[in-house]
């Protein structure tokens, strides 16, 4: 893993896919947003992301299959299938749950 502390916009939560916003801030990510990587700790106005490795996020619409995929942000904390958006490995897929292991 490899994460970075940055000031977080109000609305970030921990476990939610995040985009940069200005000079060493990050927000939550609306719907087709591309994310730089999930929120793992919020506090104090800062968010410690996690840049690489592995993460398990929700996920909207189409479930994405296992192998490497195009992912952006859903909105609502959730990624999603799109053509425009990151391409990232999904190792697996709980479809009853809707979450997905990537490897950012």
């Amino acid at each position: 893993e490899a994460m970075a502390t940055f000031e977080a916009d109000s609305g970030v939560t921990a476990g939610m896919p995040v985009k940069m916003t200005g000079n060493g801030a990050v927000g939550a990510c609306a719907a087709k947003d591309g994310f730089c990587g999930v929120a793992v700790s919020v506090r104090d106005g800062f968010a410690a992301v996690q840049l690489r490795g592995y993460a398990v996020l929700p996920y909207a619409g189409t479930t994405p299959a296992v192998g490497y995929q195009t992912l952006n942000a859903a909105g609502g904390g959730k990624v999603q299938v799109d053509g425009a958006g990151r391409s990232v490995l999904v190792t697996d897929v709980d479809t009853a749950a809707q979450i997905c292991g990537i490897i950012l």
